[in-house]
């Protein structure tokens, strides 16, 4: 299937919809306790609608994380609230922006590149890791920024703010190929998993872990690195 900029197009629209959605639910304060987090799922979105639009390498594998994290939850919606028209609405969107993005076509306009392979000395299977734990970083920051934003006792939410903070850096790092921003993401994930499995948090729990599988595929080159 190509159609590549029309499919470009799709997925910006989508995602730039939700950052609207997101940003006029935390300044009209839908839910004032969520506000921080409305505001932080925004700038998700809205990242990913600018990646997607500039063309950076990784904005295709990061956009199509947030978009399978839409798709999640509208799976998750269906299971626990039935066919709702809202549900039925944004889980379409998302799968469509996520249908969009994906394929080799799409992927000859982002990470297909070879200008930044070069810059970066990435041989195929390193371009495979990388794009494996950057699909998984978008899959699980809006999940982790919705659970550590969430109101908790302060000692809880001092912690969920260091998390979040070091998950930012550790994305940006990952997509420098810094070892810092991989053990960033690493860190980052351990704390949420553990914050989700003190309060016994199911949202806390999956988020954390999975943003430590994100950390997961560049965990047997360091040790090769390590041992060498």
């Amino acid at each position: 299937m190509k159609l590549v900029g029309e499919r470009r197009a799709v997925a910006a629209i989508v995602f730039t919809f939700f950052g609207i959605v997101y940003t006029l639910q935390a300044w009209q304060q839908v839910s004032p306790p969520m506000t921080p987090a409305f505001y932080a799922l925004a700038g998700v979105y809205w990242l990913a609608a600018f990646s997607v639009i500039a063309g950076y390498f990784w904005g295709r594998w990061y956009a199509l994380g947030v978009g399978l994290f839409g798709v999640i939850l509208f799976a998750l919606g269906l299971w626990k609230m039935g066919a709702d028209n809202i549900i039925l609405f944004t889980g379409g969107l998302h799968v469509a922006a996520v249908l969009s993005l994906w394929g080799d076509g799409m992927a000859a306009a982002f990470d297909g590149k070879t200008a930044w392979r070069e810059k970066l000395h990435m041989d195929d299977n390193a371009v495979q890791r990388l794009g494996r734990s950057v699909i998984r970083a978008g899959v699980s920051l809006p999940i982790v920024l919705i659970y550590a934003l969430a109101p908790k006792e302060p000692a809880s939410m001092i912690v969920g703010l260091v998390a979040v903070a070091l998950a930012g850096l550790g994305l940006r790092g990952l997509v420098q190929m810094r070892t810092w921003g991989i053990l960033a993401l690493a860190v980052s994930g351990a704390a949420i998993t553990t914050l989700g499995v003190e309060h016994t948090s199911l949202y806390g729990t999956l988020g954390g872990a999975l943003l430590l599988f994100s950390a997961v595929p560049f965990a047997r080159p360091m040790l090769r690195l390590i041992r060498a």
